[in-house]
């Protein structure tokens, strides 16, 4: 801190006590008699000379102000007084409590050095009484307050951290040896540290690696170099090492009743007896929740997860309770189906073809997003799949057919009983009833309510908004879809050995459609649309006859009948004209055209020769005409005149051949 002044800068720091200009803080002195003590007096060193006093001699108000001003007030913080100042308080954050209790003890011995100087004390006096009140040397008052020169006050304490030297606590390793430890032990084995410790000892002694310390030490040297979450994600799998970073939490009080919903499927760990199956087997509860409440709004009971069964699943919670604006799903083979998530952008499991069917969801304008399997931040019902297992498996209403969580966990009774699918339902839907009444939920939305009351207050509240089917979109889900061709010549479509046909398809010969059909009721007529997802035609299902059965043969081509004079009658009616009236109107124009004016040449030729004269036709001589009228029944009589004669204009004789 700065302590010695010039009259110049008294006045220029107009300090209460003293006066405002250069030549009456002279007289002040003066009259004070600064000049009298001789050690709080030296020359100035600048040009021109003058003296400089030191803040001692001040009125005590003066003094105050100017300490208080010279501390606080620096008028231009530069960017390196920041950098400065981020130094000195990182290196204190660092230090221990006791030393930071040192820095403490530092500052109040400096501040009670300051004190006493601005009480009158001398500096070497200040110093000396204050260092024998904090226990320390004057030496180390002395730097303390050197080490404070031109710091702000708050930055006091984080100037006085101790200067503490970089020691090793550890013992010397022979660098090799310790780089072996290390790359051993951080492998996806997981190694024991005593066996790394003794492979590279026995490794030490062939190469001459030295020194090696004790086990313990490196055990500590180890985990100050290398820290636990590097040590999990070298050793352990990476599900562990996820869970260093803190989980998502994410808050659905901002949603209503329906507006999204999850959906995931779940293996019970049950045996159960299928009516199609022979044997046991276990089944997978496919389901559906409604995000806002936790509430379960459907689920079935599948062999496997395909996008059937999904489809019945989403069909069952859009019937009930009406259409989400968004679902979330894993990436799975079912959810990722075209005939769940067909020309979805966000669908990347598969290729997106122009030929692809839309999806149910995507008709249903259901906004998808799909999550990581097995994530319970990604999906919330994840969570419920652990309660249910547990009410669901291990109930004494299925005891016997539990079969356990893994091959370890197996119980006494394992196998002693195979429960009907049927029972199962009845159970399944038991357990699912008192899983969303059940009270207490100590979720956001529920505060100690259940998930059904939380559902149908918020589906009652005025500002939820939720679709509603139309019976035409019941078809989406309530019949399965296929992409087909329609076959030639007559456009029939083939599926399952059965073939199915309406007129409409002749149109179609060729062309992908998609059907709908109901899975169980093959002989049911199917609903065909093209690839947008518009309705073309309901086409029947046409039976095989037997080859030798005449009734059918003749039932068949009545249908053949009706079917092209149905054909035919609307041929008909596109003929508006008969043929006579096309002829008489083809004709009516030949007349016009002949009714119109002749065409004549622009240069005309004149006739010559005698024109009082002109000939006249060849009259035909009776002979003529008698032998002309013998020919003509000669021929009709069957008689064949043969000319004779050989050279050209001679007259021939004629010949008359018999029958």
């Amino acid at each position: 801190m700065k302590e010695w002044f010039s009259f110049k800068a008294l006045a220029e720091a107009k300090l209460p006590g003293l006066p405002h200009s250069e030549r009456r803080v002279r007289e002040f002195a003066k009259r004070a008699g600064w000049d009298a003590f001789a050690e709080k007096c030296r020359p100035s060193g600048q040009t021109g000379g003058g003296k400089q006093y030191h803040i001692s001699l001040l009125p005590d108000v003066a003094r105050a102000r100017l300490r208080h001003t010279i501390t606080n007030t620096l008028p231009h913080r530069t960017v390196e007084d920041a950098k400065r100042s981020h130094e000195l308080w990182s290196k204190f954050n660092a230090l221990s409590q006791k030393n930071k209790d040192i820095c403490k003890k530092r500052l109040a011995a400096v501040d009670d050095v300051e004190e006493r100087i601005s009480a009158g004390a001398k500096v070497v006096v200040a110093v000396a009484e204050a260092a024998k009140v904090a226990g320390v040397s004057d030496r180390h008052l002395f730097r303390w307050r050197q080490m404070l020169a031109g710091v702000r006050k708050h930055d006091r304490l984080a100037a006085l951290s101790p200067s503490l030297q970089a020691t090793s606590e550890f013992a010397e390793c022979h660098p090799m040896a310790w780089e072996a430890i290390k790359s051993d032990y951080l492998r996806p084995e997981r190694p024991r540290f005593s066996a790394v410790v003794r492979r590279v000892v026995n490794a030490a002694k062939k190469h001459g690696w030295a020194p090696i310390p004790s086990e313990r030490t490196l055990r500590r040297r180890l985990a100050a170099e290398v820290s636990r979450a590097e040590q999990i994600v070298m050793r352990e799998r990476k599900e562990e090492a996820k869970k260093l970073y803190p989980a998502q939490r994410r808050t659905r009080s901002h949603l209503h009743a329906m507006q999204l919903v999850n959906m995931d499927g779940h293996k019970l760990d049950l045996f159960v007896k299928l009516p199609w199956k022979e044997g046991k087997t276990r089944v997978i509860l496919l389901g559906i929740q409604d995000l806002y409440s936790g509430k379960i709004v459907a689920w079935r009971l599948t062999e496997s997860e395909t996008w059937e069964a999904v489809r019945l699943v989403i069909g069952d919670m859009v019937e009930a309770y009406g259409i989400p604006d968004g679902i979330y799903l894993d990436n799975g083979k079912a959810f990722a189906s075209k005939w769940i998530s067909g020309k979805n952008v966000q669908r990347f499991r598969f290729k997106v073809k122009r030929e692809d069917p839309m999806g149910l969801l995507t008709t249903l304008a259901i906004e998808t997003h799909f999550t990581l399997p097995y994530s319970g931040q990604s999906k919330p019902i994840e969570r419920a799949w652990r309660d249910l297992a547990e009410e669901i498996c291990r109930h004494p209403s299925v005891a016997g057919a539990f079969t356990g969580t893994n091959v370890n966990d197996k119980p006494e009774n394992h196998g002693s009983r195979i429960i009907p699918l049927a029972d199962l339902q009845s159970h399944v839907a038991l357990r699912i009833e008192e899983h969303n009444a059940r009270t207490d939920r100590n979720t956001a939305t529920a505060k100690k309510r259940s998930f059904d009351a939380v559902f149908a207050e918020s589906m009652a509240h005025p500002a939820t908004i939720v679709r509603q089917p139309s019976p035409a979109q019941r078809d989406l889900w309530l019949l399965a879809s296929e992409g087909i061709t329609a076959r030639k010549p007559d456009g029939a479509i083939h599926y399952q050995g059965n073939r199915y046909h309406a007129p409409e398809l002749n149109q179609l010969v060729g062309k992908k459609l998609i059907i709908r059909f109901d899975p169980d009721a093959l002989y049911k007529p199917i609903r065909v649309y093209d690839l947008d997802n518009k309705l073309i035609c309901e086409a029947r299902c046409i039976d095989d006859t037997g080859f030798n059965t005449t009734a059918a043969g003749r039932e068949h081509a009545k249908a053949r009948k009706n079917y092209l004079k149905a054909i035919e009658d609307q041929a008909a009616a596109h003929r508006v004209l008969s043929p006579m009236e096309l002829g008489k109107l083809y004709d009516d124009g030949r007349r016009a055209q002949a009714k119109q004016q002749p065409i004549k040449t622009k240069v005309t030729r004149l006739i010559t020769g005698n024109l009082a004269h002109a000939p006249e036709p060849d009259a035909i001589s009776d002979d003529e005409m008698a032998n002309s009228f013998s020919r003509s029944l000669t021929r009709m009589s069957g008689v064949i005149e043969f000319p004779t004669g050989d050279a050209v204009g001679q007259p021939t004789k004629k010949r008359r051949a018999g029958k």
